[in-house]
């Protein structure tokens, strides 16, 4: 007997709560096999293409391309001859026993991937379970989507809803996600009261927020300092507490009032005004900078690329300089730890480096940067720099820096007061390099001038630490020598 499978979004790991979908790799009708790719999305931290776990005929597509899904949301439906076409069939066969076939995806996301299935299916579906659903293989039903966010039963009989007490006679509430329902239960709306703006009225986090916002507005007229509102409340509390992240907004009454274009925080613009902006409420930062004269290192540069084998980059030859200079100043190659009061020394350097590309300001990470050489080093910042462009950095590639190197130089500028990246404790700037009058030996020239900057957590080191450490990277790049003679 056929059946359809839904595969629903995976957890993509990262504490990634959604993905917005950028490119549909099948249409409906395509026959796809397991593990074959069927969609692209884009999370805050990197484009992934998200592998099928099932083999059969796609019946239905949930979202068009521009979509903002949360992780649970169904993403396609699949209509299998049987389980042996290669669907891990979670509940087995008709009569409760094993499945006749097991084979699974062996392309592992959070979420699904291989593992032995249960033998039996649970009446009580998690949100994040891939459910199988019997049906004809040429469509998917509307109802089946509404099976899926199945909620325990009171002693009534009735399922209950976000904290709304006993289910009306309805039928289950189109929320698929689980943060989504917690979200409405802490604010006190009533999602049998929305219409979902979903596919087929499934209601998402922002239909809860849009009601949050109007409930914030509607309050605001009130004379006098009144206390926050729930909603309101929840605007700089509970959406973080929620989704884990840091995200703080301005009351939602004050959004209300505004007028303009209005451009979504999502995706890498969000998790960058995320991260910034917790960096600046949580860091006491503190910038120096100084002058040098890069003559002799753009020399030494193009010595050596004149000498042959793979070319230098001017970013390896700093980054370089900086695993030295970290080498002699660890304090700023540390993290600090408020609750242990404790300022946290890391033996390797995970060099980051801020790269701007069409999707936005993006951190590649270079790994274990302090055992590299300068050729190593030209070589992997050459290799995640293209990868940033093409939008096919990983996850993985995209976290654990503990020092980052920004050269704003490329944007034709000098100078610049970086924002630490979060939770590092360090940022070296560097401005563009432009022939400029310079005393040189005595006199009088024209010499190639660059700006350093450190941005710096006044926490880790005094001024002290930061001048010195700036003071070496100064010294290497004048004088390439001091590299040798120091390290």
């Amino acid at each position: 007997m056929a059946q359809v499978l839904e595969f629903k979004l995976p957890d993509l790991g990262e504490g990634l709560t959604e993905a917005e979908i950028t490119r549909w790799l099948v249409q409906v009708g395509d026959v796809v096999e397991v593990d074959q790719l069927v969609v692209e999305v884009e999370t805050a931290k990197a484009m992934v293409e998200v592998p099928c776990p099932y083999a059969g005929v796609v019946t239905a597509r949930f979202g068009e391309e521009g979509t903002e899904l949360p992780v649970g949301a169904p993403l396609l439906t699949v209509a299998v001859g049987s389980p042996a076409v290669g669907a891990p069939a979670r509940g087995g066969d008709a009569d409760g026993g094993p499945a006749p076939a097991d084979e699974t995806s062996g392309n592992v996301l959070v979420g699904y991937g291989t593992g032995a299935a249960p033998a039996r299916r649970r009446r009580i579906r998690p949100a994040l379970d891939v459910t199988a659903t019997p049906s004809a293989p040429t469509a998917a039903r509307p109802e089946a989507r509404a099976e899926a966010p199945v909620e325990p039963r009171t002693d009534s009989g009735r399922t209950t809803d976000a904290g709304q007490g006993p289910e009306h006679d309805e039928g289950p509430v189109p929320v698929i996600s689980p943060l989504v329902r917690r979200l409405a239960r802490e604010n006190g709306v009533d999602l049998r009261q929305l219409a979902g703006s979903g596919p087929d009225g499934l209601i998402l986090r922002a239909d809860v927020e849009d009601v949050m916002r109007a409930s914030a507005a509607t309050a605001a007229p009130s004379a006098g300092p009144a206390p926050a509102s729930a909603a309101a409340r929840t605007t700089a509390t509970g959406l973080g507490a929620t989704f884990g992240s840091t995200r703080e907004s301005a009351p939602a009454a004050g959004r209300a009032a505004a007028s303009g274009t209005r451009v979504p925080l999502r995706g890498v613009r969000g998790a960058v005004a995320d991260k910034l902006s917790r960096s600046r409420r949580e860091i006491p930062d503190a910038t120096t900078w100084v002058d040098a004269d890069a003559t002799e290192l753009m020399n030494a540069r193009a010595a050596m690329n004149a000498a042959g084998g793979p070319k230098v980059s001017l970013l390896a030859l700093l980054a370089r300089i900086c695993t030295a200079a970290l080498a002699r100043h660890p304090e700023l190659n540390s993290t600090v730890d408020m609750e242990a009061r404790e300022v946290v020394q890391l033996a390797e350097v995970h060099l980051g480096f801020a790269a701007q590309t069409e999707r936005g300001l993006v951190v590649p990470v270079v790994r274990d940067a302090h055992a590299r050489d300068t050729e190593s080093l030209s070589a992997e910042l050459a290799r995640l720099s293209e990868a940033g462009r093409a939008g096919t950095l990983t996850p993985g590639e995209l976290t654990g820096s503990t020092f980052t190197l920004n050269n704003y130089g490329v944007f034709g500028v000098d100078g610049s007061t970086p924002i630490i990246n979060h939770p590092e404790a360090a940022m070296l700037g560097v401005g563009r390099i432009v022939p400029k009058p310079w005393v040189h030996q005595g006199e009088l020239a024209v010499r190639q001038v660059v700006q350093l900057s450190l941005t710096f957590d006044h926490r880790v080191c005094d001024g002290g630490t930061a001048g010195g450490f700036l003071r070496f990277v100064a010294d290497c790049v004048e004088q390439p020598a001091v590299l040798l003679r120091k390290v």
